[in-house]
C-alpha cells in the first residue's frame, strides 16, 4: 500500500494503527540485517504511538495523513526516542536530544516513528565495514548501493520497512537513493522546510524532504513539514501551498522543458536510460504537458560550484574534530572533507558568484517553462565496491542532481522505468521557487498513468528465502 491507502484504510476500519505497525516491524525484522536501512529502532515506543492513534481515532480526533502512519527519520535529524549518530564515532550521541522541528511536526501530526535510518556518515562517506554501522544496501541488488546520502530513508521505504522517511539534500542525497530504490522523493526549495535539529553537512545547500512511494504521499508529507520556523535562520517566512489539494491528475496548461543530459554521462549511460527518459517524457504529453528543449544554465559550472561549496562548508563544521579524532572518521569521509583544505576563500566566493550568476540565468529559463524534467541519473544503483568512484567527477557524470541544490529549486525524482540489469532509474522533475505543488502535480499525473511506483523489490533473506517487498 501506499501511505495514502493505508490512511485510507485506518479511517475505513479495515486497519488498525497497531496492525499497520506491527506490520512494519514484522518487515523490518524480516529484510533488515540484509539491506541495512536502521541504526536504531524504536519498537516499545512506535508500539505506543500507534496505540494512542487509535484511542484518538476511535474517539474522532483524526490528526490528518499523517495519523497512525509508521515512518522513518535520517539519522542526521533529532529525535527524542533515540540518540542522533549521524553514523559516526564522532558525533556526540547526546546533541540536541529533543526532536528536530521537521520531527516535531510529523509528531504533532500522529505520526508513529518507528526508528533512525541510515546515511552515509555525516551525509557525505562511504560506506565502511570497519565501522560499526549497518551498511546499506540495493533491495533491487544486494550487491549494489542504496545510494545516498538517504540511504537507508530509500531501502527501508522501498522494502515497506515504513511508509515514509525523511532525508536530507546537498548534492542529491534524497533524489539519487530514491532513483537507485524505485521509490519517489522530494528536494523543496532551500528555505522551505526547517532545518533545525539537523547536522549540517553544507550550511547554504542542504535541504529536508519526504521519500515515499508515491509522489501523493510525498505531498501528505510535505503539507506537514513546510513551513516558517524562527529557529532556522535559512528558512523563509512565505505561506506554503496545499499540496495534496494540488495533484489534478492532469498537465492541462502546463509547459515542460526537457535536458536528457544523456550526453554529459558518456560511456557510463545505461543503454536503456535514453528510452526510458523518452517514454517518460512521451507520458507528460500525453497528460497534456507541452513538451518544449532546454538548456541548464552553467550547468559544468555548478556542478563544480556545488563541491567546492559543499565540501568548503563541511570542512568549516569538521575541520576540530577532524583534528583531534582523525581514525575516528570513516576513511571516504575525511578523503572527501579534507580535500576542502585545496579551496581558497576566493575559490568559495567565486563559487557563490556562479551560483547567483545561474540562479538568475535560470529564472529567464522558468519564463518559458513550468517544469524542467531530465533523468535523476543515466544508469542505476552503482556497486557496492565502486561507491567511491561515485564521489569523484568522474562518477558523478553520470548523476543529474548537484545543479538543483546550488540552485536551490525544488526538484523530485519519480521511478520511470528499469536499467537492462533490472535496476530502477528515476525522472527528476524541477520547478520554479517553492513551486514544489506543480512538481508534485506533474509526479503524481505521471504516476497515475504508470505502474513504476508501484514495482517492488524481490529481497532474498538471511536465511536464503525469497520475500516480496
Amino acid at each position: 500500500m501506499t501511505m495514502s491507502e493505508a490512511g485510507a484504510a485506518l479511517r475505513a476500519g479495515e486497519l488498525t494503527s497497531v496492525e499497520l505497525t506491527e506490520q512494519a516491524l514484522a518487515q523490518t525484522d524480516l529484510l533488515d540485517g540484509v539491506v541495512g536501512g536502521f541504526v536504531s529502532r524504536f519498537n516499545d515506543k512506535a508500539r505506543a504511538a500507534a496505540r494512542q492513534a487509535d484511542v484518538e481515532l476511535r474517539a474522532g480526533r483524526d490528526r490528518g495523513p499523517m495519523h497512525g502512519i509508521p515512518l522513518g527519520i535520517k539519522d542526521i535529524i533529532t529525535t527524542e526516542d533515540g540518540p542522533t549518530t549521524a553514523q559516526s564515532l564522532v558525533h556526540d550521541a547526546a546533541w540536541h536530544p529533543q526532536d528536530a522541528v521537521v520531527v516535531a511536526r510529523l509528531r504533532a501530526a500522529g505520526a508513529v516513528i518507528t526508528g533512525k535510518l541510515t546515511t552515509m556518515e555525516f551525509a557525505i562517506g562511504t560506506p565502511d565495514e570497519s565501522k560499526p554501522f549497518p551498511i546499506p544496501r540495493n533491495p533491487w541488488n544486494t550487491d549494489r548501493w542504496a545510494g545516498g546520502s538517504s540511504s537507508g530513508s530509500g531501502n527501508a521505504v522501498a522494502t515497506g520497512m515504513v511508509f515514509g522517511a525523511l532525508g536530507t539534500d546537498t548534492a542529491g542525497s534524497i533524489r539519487i537513493p530514491s532513483a537507485y530504490c524505485g521509490i519517489t522523493g522530494l528536494m523543496p526549495t532551500f528555505g522551505r522546510v526547517p532545518k533545525s535539529g539537523c547536522v549540517p553537512l553544507g550550511y547554504t545547500l542542504d535541504h529536508i524532504g519526504p521519500m515515499a512511494r508515491s509522489a501523493a504521499d510525498c505531498a501528505a508529507m510535505l503539507d506537514v513539514l513546510a513551513g516558517y520556523d524562527a529557529s532556522d535562520p535559512t528558512c523563509i517566512d512565505l505561506p506554503t501551498g496545499d499540496y495534496s489539494g494540488a495533484l489534478s491528475g492532469d498537465l492541462a496548461g502546463l509547459t515542460v522543458g526537457v535536458c536528457s543530459l544523456m550526453e554529459r554521462a558518456g560511456e557510463l549511460a545505461d543503454p536503456a536510460a535514453a528510452e526510458v527518459f523518452a517514454a517518460a517524457v512521451g507520458v507528460l504529453a500525453d497528460r497534456g504537458a507541452t513538451i518544449v528543449d532546454v538548456e541548464l544554465p552553467l550547468y559544468d559550472e555548478m556542478r563544480a560550484a556545488n563541491m567546492v561549496i559543499m565540501l568548503s562548508e563541511a570542512l568549516a563544521y569538521h575541520a576540530t574534530d577532524l583534528h583531534r579524532c582523525w581514525a575516528e572518521y570513516f576513511a571516504g569521509t575525511r578523503g572527501i572533507v579534507s580535500a576542502a583544505v585545496s579551496f581558497t576563500g576566493a575559490d568559495y566566493v567565486q563559487a557563490q558568484r556562479v551560483r547567483r550568476l545561474a540562479q538568475l540565468k535560470m529564472v529567464d529559463v522558468f519564463d518559458s517553462v513550468d517544469l524542467v524534467v531530465t533523468p535523476t541519473a543515466a544508469a542505476g544503483a552503482t556497486g557496492l565496491a565502486g561507491t567511491d568512484d561515485v564521489t569523484k567527477d568522474d562518477g558523478l557524470r553520470a548523476v543529474f542532481t548537484q545543479y538543483w541544490d546550488c540552485i536551490g529549486n525544488p526538484a523530485l525524482s519519480a521511478p520511470m522505468g528499469f536499467t537492462v540489469d533490472g535496476l530502477p532509474l528515476g525522472l527528476q522533475i524541477a520547478a520554479r521557487p517553492f513551486g514544489e505543488a506543480v512538481a508534485l502535480r506533474a509526479a503524481d499525473a505521471f504516476q497515475r498513468a504508470t505502474d513504476w511506483h508501484r514495482r517492488v523489490p524481490t529481497v532474498v533473506t538471511s536465511d536464503g528465502t525469497e520475500s516480496a517487498a
